[in-house]
């Protein structure tokens, strides 16, 4: 990975791409549940039908919200990873590296305690922008990290 110098801090990577098709697609879903509760012949579907129609709407949308608010922040004090399922914090000291080889989705970080964890919020599939991002955060980890044992 090339020298780079650490960006300004709070800095927040997130995929361009996968937030705009989570957020459109559920924009989608949930008019396209509200204009079929609307349209449906009222002699077939009741109220309660189309009540959990819409309701199903809102639930895939909240399913696409899950992906659309991927990201990895950091600020002064350590990183967030911002995942599908699960929100990381970790403070500098307990990260030691960030590796993303070709064909990975995305981003893993290594930690002190011997664990990995994917960083969903940088996507191999917006290759400048991720190899720009890991490049940045691999900065940030040799600048703010653990030290380097001296002899």
């Amino acid at each position: 990975m090339d020298e780079h110098v650490p960006p300004q801090l709070p800095v927040t990577w997130r995929p361009r791409r996968a937030t705009i098709i989570a957020y459109g697609m559920a924009v989608v879903m949930v008019a396209g549940a509200v204009v079929l509760a609307i349209i449906m012949p009222p002699q077939m579907f009741r109220l309660a039908d189309r009540i959990g129609l819409v309701v199903f709407g809102v639930l895939v949308a909240g399913l696409l919200h899950l992906l659309g608010r991927l990201r990895v922040e950091a600020d002064e004090h350590g990183i967030t990873i911002v995942n599908a399922l699960r929100v990381h914090r970790y403070e500098w000291p307990e990260v030691l590296d960030v590796t993303m080889e070709e064909g990975d989705p995305w981003p893993k970080i290594d930690l002190a305690n011997g664990l990995t964890v994917g960083a969903m919020g940088i996507q191999s599939t917006e290759r400048t922008r991720s190899r720009k991002a890991v490049a940045e955060l691999s900065a940030l980890i040799r600048d703010r990290g653990e030290a380097p044992d001296r002899a």
